[in-house]
């Protein structure tokens, strides 16, 4: 699909809210950055695993909508997070989604949240339904 994927990824205020910066975007790889603050954080200062899944979601997201078909949009139906690591306040994590499956009806990205080390942080399976 030849659109503009900063136009696929601006329309999701809770990016934007979350500080996520996309970094890379193609129809066969996202990757997105995020400076942990402490508003996206747990009582201990480190990333609410809610934030780590919406991260996700959003790369994830963003990959199946740069595969869509003209006139379509996408929603995820499913999303299953192995959390492995933290992230404390001030750290920056890259995440990055690659496909699984694109077909017809649905695609399947796989997203690995990384510290600056290279550390795997989170490990984010979703599927993605074609609308």
């Amino acid at each position: 699909m030849a659109d503009d994927p900063l136009a696929r990824f601006a329309p999701m205020p809770l990016a934007k809210l979350l500080g996520v910066e996309l970094v890379e975007a193609t129809p066969e790889r996202v990757v997105a950055r995020l400076v942990v603050r402490d508003e996206i954080c747990t009582a201990g200062g480190i990333l609410h695993g809610g934030a780590f899944m919406a991260l996700a979601d959003t790369v994830g997201a963003t990959g199946a909508a740069l595969n869509l078909p003209e006139g379509a949009n996408t929603t995820t139906i499913e999303s299953k997070t192995n959390f492995l690591g933290s992230a404390p306040v001030g750290m920056q994590v890259t995440a990055e989604a690659l496909p699984v499956h694109r077909g017809r009806r649905s695609s399947v990205w796989q997203t690995r949240i990384t510290n600056p080390a290279g550390k795997l942080l989170a490990l984010v399976t979703q599927t993605q339904l074609v609308i």
